[in-house]
Formats: structure tokens, sequence, C-alpha cells
């Protein structure tokens, strides 16, 4: 070792990691950590340590324990889901009168359009549950559970494009560089699992629009928090975690040797130039060597009863869907992980929107409603805060040509409609309204940054006080915004 110590010392120590082959160190440069954000000058290695503890957080008691939100990538048609409309059927193919619109921006795809043709929905709506809400025959599974769900149909943001909306309602912010919700609970409340990443994310590609935008790992990325709090992103396969298994040849037992003595070496970095992100690499490293036990175990839904196959639909045995991520993420709350992302990519229907929605509909329908009733019966439900919605809504006018049978709808960030279960917020519940063409909110609206602090309000933070000083600034993930809507909790 002192020869090691010696030849370390004479290099610099990124060329050093860089140079030297480590195998499971691929975790930590791949899954476990943002390489743009590889150093921080802003925490100190107590930080790093002690995690949630330094910030003795939660603030007050959380009726929430654990996140598992489904992001619906793309901005859902909240005209053809929940936002029932009976006027836009009056108006259908009537130019959106101007003073409903007042001015407000479109998109590069429509401004250039004559006219704003109405267009009702090609779906029937119906009341269910003892809640009566709105729900259209696209989601006929959801429809069965309105009675634990909270609506809200008054939500706004200020972002018109998918990448700046996607990362505002993510990190708070419509430029890349900021935390993730997921992030920022991880640092504040740490981890419930020491042997799972307290953040993890899971993708799936929509049978409505296969060809939909990319996401980024900025969105699950830690920004200037310690790279320990990167979210982690599991993948189907036979290796969840890239890099996650040994090299053929090493046993567990030279895996444990190689990780003392590189800790060994990393903790005298630390000690002599005391850069905080040595810490964070320690940790990743062990973190890593316990998920090699872990994550197998986890990720595998071999061993999951036929009846939860059936409850989540015919998809939920296929690696990589919706309905088998929906699994997993239950799979994942169950081992006390503390925040789980889905992804599912192709809501965005700028034409051809009947066909394409019924399609995207039906890859989450099903596996939505199952996730719900799977939570409640295992009694996870009532701490696990559930979140169904996208970056923004859809427009009540067409774009393109409005047909009998067809028609399309581009961006719309003045309302669009989420939905939440479980969590400490009021089921049964709708909260929110449009006007009767469903383009402006006209009563109790939700902006990005409210959302927001409802979510960590439920998790015992309160937003206005859960700060990180970088660059001699205090951040926050509602930024100098955000009021908690007290109506949505129970």
């Amino acid at each position: 070792m002192s020869e090691l110590f010696k030849h370390f010392n004479n290099n610099n120590r990124r060329h050093f990691l860089k140079k030297v082959g480590l195998g499971i160190g691929g975790v930590a440069l791949g899954s476990l950590i943002d390489p743009i954000s590889m150093f921080n000058a802003s925490n100190t290695a107590k930080d790093l340590n002690l995690g949630a503890s330094s910030l003795k957080l939660p603030h007050f008691a959380p009726k929430a324990k654990r996140v598992i939100y489904l992001f619906q990538s793309g901005g859902p048609s909240q005209l053809d889901l929940f936002d029932y409309k009976p006027k836009l059927t009056d108006m259908r193919g009537q130019d959106l009168p101007e003073s409903v619109r007042k001015g407000q921006r479109l998109t590069g795809m429509t401004s250039g359009q004559s006219s704003f043709p109405l267009a009702d929905s090609n779906f029937t709506f119906k009341q269910y549950g003892e809640s009566r809400a709105w729900v259209s025959s696209l989601m006929p599974y959801v429809s069965k559970v309105v009675d634990e769900l909270c609506f809200v149909k008054s939500m706004q943001t200020d972002a018109i494009n998918h990448d700046p909306a996607i990362t505002f309602f993510q990190t708070g912010s419509q430029q890349s560089g900021r935390p993730s919700i997921g992030s920022w609970m991880s640092y504040g409340l740490g981890s419930l699992n020491n042997n799972l990443p307290a953040f993890s994310v899971l993708l799936s590609r929509g049978t409505g629009r296969p060809n939909a935008q990319p996401l980024y790992s900025k969105l699950w990325g830690n920004g200037f928090l310690s790279s320990l709090h990167q979210g982690v992103q599991f993948r189907s396969g036979k290796d969840p975690v890239l890099f996650l298994k040994d090299p053929e040849g090493m046993s567990r037992s030279d895996r444990r040797k190689m990780l003392d003595y590189l800790s060994e070496l990393n903790y005298k970095q630390e000690t002599e130039f005391g850069d905080p992100e040595i810490n964070s690499r320690i940790a990743q490293y062990e973190m890593a060597y316990r998920m090699q036990t872990s994550v197998p175990d986890t990720m595998n839904i071999d061993d999951e009863p036929d009846h939860i196959f059936r409850m989540y639909g015919p998809d939920s045995q296929i690696p990589g869907t919706y309905a088998a991520n929906c699994i997993l993420a239950r799979r994942l709350i169950e081992k006390d992980v503390r925040f789980v992302q889905l992804y599912h990519m192709g809501w965005d229907q700028h034409d051809n929107l009947p066909t394409q929605i019924e399609k995207q509909a039906k890859d989450v329908d099903q596996a939505s409603a199952a996730l719900i009733l799977d939570l409640k019966q295992r009694g996870l439900l009532e701490d696990t805060l559930v979140i169904w919605g996208g970056e923004f809504g859809r427009t009540n006018y067409s774009q393109g040509t409005l047909t009998d049978t067809n028609y399309g709808r581009d961006h719309h960030p003045r309302s669009f409609t989420v939905f939440m279960a479980g969590g400490g917020v009021k089921p049964g519940f709708t909260y929110g309204e449009t006007d009767e063409l469903g383009y402006n909110v006209i009563k109790d609206p939700v902006h990005i940054h409210d959302f927001q602090a409802t979510l960590m309000h439920l998790m015992g933070i309160d937003h206005t006080k859960f700060t990180f000083k970088h660059q001699g600034r205090r951040f926050r993930l509602t930024d100098v915004h955000g009021h908690v809507v007290k109506d949505l909790i129970a």
C-alpha cells in the first residue's frame, strides 16, 4: 500500500482515477453521479456524511414518507382526458374568440395559423364514483378509482416548449443546472434504505408517439448538490444499473479488498485537499457494492403472483413498459426508496390526436389505477404520495386542419390537469376550474411553484426554509415563489 500511495501522490488524482480501470467505478461515473457536477465547493465533508440529520428535517410531522411521480412527458390533453367542456361541442369549428385568448403567446407551430378552430373531444365523458369526477372513455380503469384521486384542474406553468417546461416542473427553473425534486428530497430527508438509492428513476416509451422527444439525465440530476443525490436510473434487462456487476474473474472478497484500498486513497486525498466530493465518491462506491445484492432482488419481478400481473395489465410482464415499471415502483417503495420517478414518453399529439392518444392512454390507464389499488391493499398508500401528470396541457383549438374525425392540439401552459393519490391529499376531490372553453383558469390557480411547495409540505418540509447555499446565494426548489395549497391536504 505504501508504494501505491507514493505513486498516487505523484499523479493528479483525477488523472489517476481516469487511467486506472476500477470496474465498479463505472457506476459512479455513469448512473450514480452527474458527470457535469463533479465538484461542489459549497458542501462540507460533514454535511455529506450527515445528510438529512445535519439539516434537522423534516420541519414538522410529514403526511407522506415516499413519492411515486408518474410523469407523463409530452403534455397529455386535459380536454380529452379529465376536463370536460360541452361548450366546445356547441362551438366546434368556430374560431377561438380573441376575448378568451387575450393576445397570449403561441408556439411557433401554430402562431402562423390564420384561424384557430375550436375542437371538442372525440371521446365521451361520464361522471364516476361518489365524487362524481369527470373522466373520458380513454381512461376506464382510472375512472374506477376516482374516489382515491385528488384532481387539480387549474395547473399553470410559465414555459411553452417541452425542454424548459419539463425542466421547470422537475427542478423549479427553466434553465438547466438546478437539482431535481428527487435530489432535493434525497438531500433533505436522506435515505430510508442504506442498500438502495434514495432517488430512483425508470423510463418507458409510449406507443402513442414512438418518436417522442427524448429525455435527458439533467431532469434527475443533482445540480449543485452533492452527487450522492443524483437520481439512479434503473433499466430493463439483465443489468438494471450499468457496470454494477463485478468483472469476470473478480471474487466478492477481491472486490471488498479493492474498495477498502480505494477508500484509503480517497480518505487520504480528502484529508489533504478537503474536496467534499471525495467523500461522495467513497459513499457511492460503498452503495454500489451493497446494490450488487439488493438491486437484482428488487428489480426481478418474476416472483410476482399471476393476479398482480393481471391487475397491472398484459404489458406488465414486458420489461421496460410503463406497466412493468409501475410494479417496479411499488417494489422500490416497499424497500423504502424515498423518491421514485417514472417518465413515460409519447404524449405530444400535435396531429392525429384521436388515434395517438388512444394508444398512449391504453399504455398507462390500467397500470396507473392498479398501482394505486396495489399500494392501498398493502397499506402503503396512506404515506406514499402518487402524482400523475405532464409538463403542460393542450390547446382547445386544433393545430392544423380540423375534420369530423381528426384534429391535433398544440402546447398550452395556461391550464392543465394533474391528479394525486395517497400521501395526505384529499381523496375524491377536485380543485380548480377553467373557463367554459377550457382555455384560462377562472378559479383557484395552481402554479408550478405552488405544486412544488405543496409536495414538500406533505413530506414535512417548509419550502421557504429548505435552502442550499451555492456561489454566495441561497437556493431553494421554489426559488422565491410558491404557496402551499392547503385545500388539497386532508
